[in-house]
């Protein structure tokens, strides 16, 4: 199996409801930050790409159907030349209300600064952010300016015909039509507000995670 959608956008755009969105269309796992949390084992594998060691991208994601938010965000270069077959997804939304999202939640201090206890290691994952988007993620300037850079990176390098820029009011139609699928009777998916990502963080917390 390989990847059929690449998710070229990077989190809080709408990465987590894209996640459940293409595993109902394509019928397998998508893989998203929130399974790295459970597979601990691929950071060093992530932290080796950044690296630039040769990566293993199909052991990498056995199994999965597509990938999206970071850390795949962050080498949609590579996964695009990996699998040429792949529709690149690039999730996007205003960049105004990216941050105001961002800053709450995965650029906080409650997630940077994280237990001693954690399981995860240390720096992981805004090392990743550091090197693949800016240094100063937790800065409104320079992160507003990488995302716009970034989207705009993934705009000129993918061919206008393999590219679906999307939004969570999207939906499903643009993604089905991109993919030839039938669009599903049902609600699009609605997950991880910046409320259902602040009760997880505190949910982790509370079981020492």
């Amino acid at each position: 199996m390989s990847l059929r959608v690449i998710g070229a956008g990077v989190g809080r755009t709408g990465t987590e409801s894209l996640k459940f969105g293409l595993e109902r269309l394509l019928g397998g796992p998508c893989y998203h930050m929130m399974e790295v949390f459970g597979r601990l084992g691929d950071i060093p594998v992530w932290r080796g790409a950044l690296e630039g060691r040769d990566t293993d991208w199909d052991g990498l994601f056995a199994g999965y159907v597509a990938a999206v938010d970071w850390p795949a965000a962050a080498f949609w270069r590579e996964l695009s030349a990996a699998y040429p077959d792949a529709l690149v997804v690039l999730s996007v939304r205003d960049v105004d209300a990216w941050w105001t999202s961002a800053s709450n939640t995965i650029f906080s201090a409650a997630v940077a600064e994280r237990p001693a206890d954690s399981p995860i290691p240390a720096g992981w994952p805004h090392d990743l952010i550091s090197a693949r988007f800016t240094p100063g993620w937790q800065d409104e300037a320079q992160a507003k300016a990488a995302y716009v850079e970034h989207n705009d990176a993934v705009r000129a390098g993918v061919p206008a015909g393999r590219l679906l820029e999307w939004t969570p009011g999207d939906g499903w139609e643009p993604i089905c039509a991109a993919l030839g699928l039938a669009v599903p009777d049902e609600p699009f998916p609605h997950a991880n507000t910046t409320e259902m990502f602040k009760a997880r963080l505190a949910g982790m917390r509370g079981s020492g995670g």
